[in-house]
């Protein structure tokens, strides 16, 4: 143990190692950013890959690498060594390095903060809502749009989905806020049909909701008095969570006319065996697949086999994250049935939405998307 404590501090400069068991060693570090432990725990796996010398005798080591990693100005020192010796126990188990992240002390408090203020948020009228268009490929015309709830906050300003939907997922906050959610897409609904824009709308449902009976209830009685045409996003994995309520209740929502699509397909472990129970119409293709289709040799390939799926199980396909001509235009050839991203449209107000939507912005972009392709498009269509 010692010949690999003075062999590892040679390694890595300004590393401290400390002896905490017959066979354990802690080393620690400060580094400028979070990619630094991954960094040192690799070279650290690297140096000792090959046998070392014992008074005259090569012997290969079998190390087990687990580590932590915290921000420095708030840290939790005996929250960093047990999330260390987690990693290490997980190491052991899986035979590979294993790294992990400790928030820092006032990030949680903050979270704690964001969760009393989420809590005000519906009844002080902060959150709004944006909505993103869907094209229609072989159509050439907008034919639905996603709804995108948005939190202003007094003092903060905008606040980004990713850091409140977690918290509103931990408390009941998430319920209220989806039939806050559904209740203004309604409203908005109405007011595009008005205009001569009847459309479809699409509102994200969190996993934790497909299992909550009382959230089902109240989404059908609005939907149904409503008369609105909308369709409810979920993520298989959020089915996963306890399958058999999610399913019974997704065909509900299919039984009073709701329109279900299966978001981030294949961002998560994606199970055919799920797959095949969902009363699914829409298959959406996530952004990470379709922002490397014209720069990846397996996304096109992993693209184009979710489309054929998807299609012979009789669901339309939307691929995310559209931002180039060029991805726009493979989608075409694949078959893709409906795109959506920046290069169709942000996620815009309203009022932006109903010019965009009176304007045909969305003809700016070439009638036939495969003409901007050439080369590539036929390939794929000859395939």
């Amino acid at each position: 143990m010692r010949l690999v404590a003075e062999r590892t501090a040679t390694l890595v400069c300004g590393i401290s190692v400390d002896a905490v068991g017959h066979d354990t060693l802690e080393f620690a570090f400060d580094g400028d950013r979070r990619t630094d432990l991954d960094q040192v725990i690799a070279t650290i796996d690297a140096a000792f890959e090959r046998a070392i010398d014992i008074d005259g005798e090569p012997y290969r080591l079998d190390l087990a690498l687990g580590g932590a990693a915290t921000p420095a100005p708030h840290h939790d020192e005996v929250r960093l060594i047990e999330a260390a010796e987690q990693a290490l126990a997980e190491a052991e188990t899986n035979r590979r390095p294993v790294s992990r992240t400790v928030e820092a002390v006032a990030d949680r408090i903050d979270a704690l903060t964001l969760g009393r203020d989420l809590h005000l948020a519906i009844d002080r009228d902060e959150l709004f809502l944006q909505y993103q268009p869907k094209l229609h490929l072989r159509r050439q015309s907008i034919c639905s749009l996603e709804a995108l709830i948005r939190w202003r906050h007094p003092d903060r300003g905008l606040v980004l989905p990713g850091d409140f939907i977690p918290i509103a997922e931990q408390s009941s906050d998430i319920g209220a806020m989806t039939l806050w959610t559904i209740r203004r897409v309604i409203a908005d609904q109405r007011r595009l049909a008005a205009l001569g824009h009847d459309l479809p709308i699409f509102v994200n449902i969190a996993g934790v909701l497909l299992s909550d009976t009382r959230f089902v209830r109240q989404a059908c009685a609005m939907v149904e008095e409503s008369g609105a045409r909308l369709g409810f996003e979920v993520t298989e994995t959020s089915v996963i969570r306890d399958p058999q309520s999610a399913i019974a209740h997704l065909k509900i929502f299919t039984d009073i006319g709701i329109t279900v699509a299966i978001d981030d397909y294949g961002a998560g472990l994606s199970s055919l065996a799920y797959l095949k129970q969902l009363p699914a119409r829409e298959l959406k293709i996530d952004k990470l697949f379709v922002t490397h289709l014209t720069s990846s040799n397996r996304d096109p390939l992993i693209v184009r086999s979710t489309i054929d799926l998807a299609h012979a199980m009789e669901m339309e396909v939307v691929a995310e994250g559209v931002e180039t001509q060029s991805a726009l235009a493979l989608l075409s050839v694949m078959g893709c049935d409906m795109a959506q991203g920046f290069l169709i449209s942000r996620p815009v107000g309203l009022d932006a939405l109903v010019t965009y939507l009176e304007e045909e912005r969305h003809r700016a972009m070439p009638q036939d998307p495969r003409a901007a392709f050439g080369g590539l498009a036929q390939a794929w269509k000859r395939a």
